[in-house]
């Protein structure tokens, strides 16, 4: 009896058992394709909330901590492409607003790369009013040799924006028709590997025109993901090609190569509704698709292209500011609160993002270029005010920050430190081109998210440019090692005992220390602006 009572005891339990397998299992299945539960116990007080909202809407990406390198250097910044190409095996995907005339050295890489590995595929993603510009240096002409080669492995995209259409296409002049959007994506990829920059391919971006760089090895599904971006974004690009007789609708004939068009049933210049549509349904798939693990560095892409009504990056900043803003009112008054280190070489900020800094209590510091660290200082004609359209805006936000009372209010204690700060970089002989935003949970404490990529974080990214960028999320660490971190300024990675993740963080405190070296007081409310450039600035508005 005994014998038999337990014997249907232990098919019970087996059946119990099974059940619940099932159950754990559905729930996970069902949680993975509706709502993704990613832990976030590991992840800062500071940011916690807003990394769930991320989750929520964004493809996530959980990597190492061990597989992640910031760059400094332009120089380091080429050495790693070249070698990257170097190492390529079976592709080679890249995308960048143009590559520029001189750049015979990465060029001939490449051609000897595909030379040596018959299965080696070049992928290239270009503007295409950038690259075509009339003359024997244009990036068109660069790269028909490579097509000529290896027609089968080179596949070059340029997408060209459709807002410059009808008499202003034909009116404008190759050197300003690049007022109404480009393409300013910057992936650096090959085979599993990849480096995100706001950095172009061209010669002081390899030498003296300061921006940043990170780098990810052994990520798949990260490459991945920056791969199938380009390609989705292919679908609705011009393909160049050798010279041939036209024999697609819309293609057309530039000197001596052809810009064929993919699409017959869809204008070149009303691709707007196929573009939302693809972009907002690859972000959709992978969004379903992918999912970070609790315990690593998370990376969440964001695509801004406003003239295809793709707004992630607004969204995102939303969420950032308003949760930094509930943090920041919940904490008691003589609590330590987070800090904001902002920076754009082109500093025009979005009003709705000046807004966002006015309104809130969050202590921010922002690094400009200065005038003559600005790319376009000393150009001739019209493009040779733009610093000078640069200063007027920060004129007219520092006017802002003092009518919203965030003036900057410095103290001897860096933690009572608070309003907004404006500084200006200048490096004798380089220019300046950094982008990107650190939170860091206090003055004292390293970041524990950052964003980075092309975004300018200005009205023309935000309306007319085609933006790719990336949040980053570092867990945080254990609060003994907490209590002992250094300040931003230090730039030292930190204690050699510290997790790879920590000194993640101290990598970023020092990326921001570095930049902020060659940044002093803003000094653009002494500087006069002319007439004819406030009139210019009035008509190009959020073309700068």
């Amino acid at each position: 009896m005994s014998a038999r009572l337990g014997s249907e005891i232990s098919l019970l339990e087996m059946l119990l058992s099974i059940t619940r397998r099932t159950l754990l299992t559905h729930l996970r299945v069902s949680s993975r394709r509706h709502l993704r539960c990613i832990s976030t116990i590991t992840v800062d007080p500071a940011v916690r909330d807003l990394t769930s909202n991320l989750v929520q809407r964004y493809p996530a990406f959980s990597i190492s901590p061990n597989n992640i390198t910031i760059l400094s250097k332009p120089r380091e910044f080429y050495t790693l492409l070249v070698d990257m190409v170097r190492r390529a095996e079976s592709r080679i995907f890249i995308s960048s607003l143009y590559i520029g005339s001189g750049e015979i050295e990465l060029v001939n890489a490449l051609t000897e790369e595909l030379s040596k590995k018959p299965a080696l595929q070049l992928h290239l993603h270009l503007d295409l009013n950038r690259s075509t510009r009339p003359g024997a240096s244009s990036t068109a002409k660069l790269l028909l040799p490579l097509i000529h080669a290896y027609p089968k492995r080179v596949h070059v995209s340029l997408f060209r924006s459709p807002s410059l259409r009808g008499i202003l296409a034909k009116l404008v002049p190759p050197r300003f028709n690049e007022g109404w959007g480009t393409w300013h994506a910057k992936i650096y990829g090959v085979d599993d590997e990849v480096m995100i920059s706001g950095a172009n391919l061209n010669e002081s971006y390899f030498n003296n025109r300061q921006d940043r760089y990170i780098h990810f090895t052994s990520q798949p599904r990260l490459a991945q993901y920056c791969f199938d971006f380009l390609q989705t974004i292919s679908t609705f690009s011009y393909k160049l090609l050798p010279s041939t007789p036209i024999s697609s609708t819309h293609s057309y004939q530039q000197e001596d190569y052809t810009l064929q068009w993919p699409d017959p049933d869809t204008h070149p210049h009303h691709i707007h509704q196929k573009a939302e549509a693809a972009i907002s349904a690859f972000q959709t798939s992978r969004r379903q698709s992918e999912s970070a693990e609790s315990d690593g560095v998370v990376i969440f892409p964001i695509i801004q292209a406003g003239q295809f009504n793709v707004r992630e990056e607004e969204t995102a900043l939303w969420l950032l500011f308003h949760h930094l803003n509930s943090q920041s009112s919940q904490k008691p008054p003589k609590t330590k609160k987070p800090l904001v280190d902002l920076t754009s070489g082109y500093f025009g900020l979005y009003e709705p993002y000046q807004d966002l800094i006015l309104a809130s209590d969050v202590k921010t510091r922002i690094v400009a270029a200065s005038p003559k660290a600005n790319g376009f200082f000393g150009s001739r004609g019209i493009s040779g005010r733009i610093p000078e359209g640069y200063t007027l805006l920060e004129q007219k936000f520092m006017r802002a920050v003092k009518l919203a009372g965030r003036k900057w209010h410095p103290s001897t204690k860096q933690n009572d430190t608070t309003g907004v700060h404006l500084s200006e970089w200048e490096k004798p002989g380089w220019t300046y081109h950094a982008k990107g935003i650190w939170v860091s949970p206090n003055s004292s404490s390293p970041p524990v998210l950052t964003l980075f990529g092309s975004t300018n974080l200005n009205s023309r990214s935000a309306h007319i440019d085609t933006e790719l960028s990336f949040i980053m999320v570092i867990p945080s660490e254990q609060q003994e090692l907490l209590n002992n971190e250094p300040s931003n300024d230090q730039v030292e990675p930190g204690p050699v005992e510290s997790s790879p993740a920590l000194l993640l963080r101290h990598k970023l405190a020092a990326e921001i220390s570095n930049l902020r070296a060659h940044a002093v007081d803003w000094q653009g409310g002494r500087r006069k602006v002319r007439f004819w450039t406030k009139v210019i600035v009035r008509i190009v508005k959020g073309m700068l």
